[in-house]
């Protein structure tokens, strides 16, 4: 199951398996590409726009001190930006534990929160 909180005709929204910090958000395209460069410079720009977007309106509804983006390509091999609301660099830096079930009632109030 995914909990999708935004959509557009190039991006889609979720809340990762995983969720780390106050908010963790993964913007995907809806091109399959393994790497962000892979993307033509159309659909780049679109999901850097949804990335903004969703960053802008993270700040808002979360009040956090900051909001960062990290773009990894490690776990899958599909482009995505983790877009993560935060205090402390700490908070911004952990990572989720893939042992651990997801917390689906955490991931749906998450989504619910920050979904436009």
């Amino acid at each position: 199951p995914s909990y999708k909180v935004y959509e557009d005709d190039k991006t889609i929204v979720i809340v990762p398996i995983h969720p780390v910090a106050k908010a963790h958000l993964l913007v995907i395209p809806k091109v399959q590409v393994d790497q962000f460069f892979d993307l033509s410079d159309e659909d780049y720009q679109a999901l850097m726009n949804t990335v903004k977007k969703i960053a802008a309106h993270m700040k808002e509804v979360m009040q956090t001190t900051r909001v960062g983006v990290r773009i990894e390509g490690l776990e899958v091999p599909h482009a995505h930006v983790h877009v993560i609301a935060f205090d402390t660099i700490e908070e911004f830096h952990q990572n989720g534990d893939p042992s651990l079930p997801p917390d689906q009632e955490k991931m749906a109030e998450l989504a619910k929160k920050l979904a436009f």
